[in-house]
């Protein structure tokens, strides 16, 4: 039952997880600044839906079953390294355009590419599942009926969606979009850094 599951500890970690600053962070404000609020809201969509496809993989096992083939991790840890690398050079390219300023700086992405990008940012990014892992495994008593375990992924992906869409109505405010009119390119230098840095460390990290 509900009642004899730890909540306070597995939505309290999720929610430092998902708050915390990140590739997906950082995502969502790029989308957000430079292409609006349904941008930023495709993106945090499919960031939201990356998220609960492995909170539900790994409350329902897949985890332990990736643990067992390593290559698996190994794999996503290169698509997601070279997904991000990607996305910085990118937003490189934007920060080095003097000429364009807002969406006209990149090809604007459309709201199904939007929502591809931050599903693929989070299903090519192997310490995802190994944080559901762990936070069901400690947060969770063994043998939680089916139902209990669906209750406690739908409330974490609650939480979560409404921390994505909050960061991109945050973001995508007059206020922050004519900031970054201003500032663009320095924004976009900024976005660089960051995807780039959160590449080279998924690149280099072990995964255990």
């Amino acid at each position: 039952m509900l009642q004899d599951l730890h909540l306070p500890l597995v939505m309290g970690a999720a929610l430092i997880a998902t708050a915390s600053p990140g590739p997906s962070t950082v995502a969502i404000a790029s989308a957000s600044m430079s292409g609006g609020r349904a941008l930023g809201f495709r993106l945090a969509a499919g960031i939201t839906c990356g998220s609960m496809i492995w909170s539900f993989s790994a409350a329902f096992g897949l985890a332990t079953v990736m643990l067992a083939n390593a290559w698996l991790f190994e794999v996503l840890r290169y698509l997601g390294a070279a997904y991000l690398i990607y996305l910085a050079l990118r937003s490189a390219r934007s920060a080095l355009d003097s000429k364009s300023g807002g969406l006209a700086a990149r090809a604007a992405p459309t709201p199904r590419r939007a929502f591809l990008t931050g599903l693929l940012m989070h299903l090519t990014n192997p310490k995802a599942i190994l944080f559901f892992g762990a936070l069901y495994s400690v947060g969770l008593p063994q043998g939680v009926p089916a139902e209990s375990l669906l209750v406690v992924v739908l409330i974490i992906a609650l939480q979560s969606a409404t921390i994505f869409f909050g960061y991109a109505a945050l973001f995508s405010n007059p206020r922050a979009v004519h900031l970054y009119t201003r500032l663009r390119r320095w924004f976009e230098a900024t976005f660089a850094v960051a995807f780039g840095y959160a590449g080279l460390k998924l690149l280099t990290t072990k995964l255990q």
